[in-house]
């Protein structure tokens, strides 16, 4: 790969977006990994590259979060369980499999959860004061982190969709406190992920790391506009993007 101007700016600029969406919302990934084959890298290398700026995009966010008291900090210990046997298992598969075996997974949760906001949106966007649920006495949840730690340790693109709804469908936390905790499981199961890569040798360090320089910024600017914006706004917002992925998703 050449690291010309032109490189830079699209690595940039498609990691500032990437990182800005997957903060709010998900499939920030769909604009990453494009970039990164687009410029030459082979799909597996891509996958296995793109996991340091989401790595490092996730750590940001989670700590934003944390530093305007909007993480469930109590919270975080037992979401790792399901959350880090799914990683491992998805991250394994993805070193030896195509990635296309878990595409209808994401294109049915999307489509799902784009129906389940337009005729039921207190499913997906609990009203505030909603009581929230331990993790222990809700099955569906713990069953929806550990296939969303299987597909992001597999894929990524896509995943923040699955952990909205264990976490907000589930548990019933509202967007913010949603995304707060979504940053941390999707930290968790990327570094599992690019360890495996690493181990693999299939990360492609200087564009990963430039793009991460994108991916970071962005999410330190939408950790900001997460908490000054309604929960109507970022409702309308993750539907927005549940369906554009949805879309790119059945053209792909």
């Amino acid at each position: 790969m050449d690291y010309d101007l032109t490189t830079l700016v699209i690595l940039l600029v498609a990691g500032w977006f990437g990182g800005f969406i997957n903060t709010i919302a998900g499939g920030g990934s769909m604009l990453t990994l494009p970039a990164l084959m687009m410029l030459g890298l082979p799909a597996d290398i891509a996958n296995a590259t793109n996991r340091v700026g989401v790595f490092l995009q996730s750590v940001t966010s989670a700590k934003g979060f944390r530093d305007h008291d909007r993480l469930d900090s109590s919270a975080v210990g037992p979401m790792l369980v399901p959350t880090l046997v799914g990683a491992l298992i998805g991250s394994l598969g993805a070193s030896y499999l195509p990635v296309w075996l878990l595409k209808p997974t994401l294109l049915g949760s999307m489509v799902l959860m784009a129906v389940i906001m337009l005729v039921r949106p207190d499913t997906l966007s609990p009203p505030e004061g909603t009581p929230v649920r331990k993790l222990k006495d809700t099955p569906v949840a713990i069953a929806g982190l550990f296939l969303a730690g299987i597909y992001g340790g597999f894929v990524q693109a896509g995943v923040g969709f699955i952990l909205i709804a264990a976490l907000a469908g589930g548990l019933r936390y509202d967007l913010v406190r949603t995304n707060a905790l979504k940053t941390v499981c999707t930290g968790v199961f990327s570094g599992v992920a690019l360890l495996v890569f690493v181990f693999r040798d299939q990360v492609s360090w200087i564009p990963g790391l430039i793009l991460a320089v994108g991916t970071v910024t962005g999410a330190m600017v939408s950790v900001r506009f997460a908490i000054n914006v309604s929960q109507n706004t970022l409702k309308w917002l993750l539907l927005v993007m549940v369906s554009i992925t949805c879309g790119a998703a059945m053209l792909t």
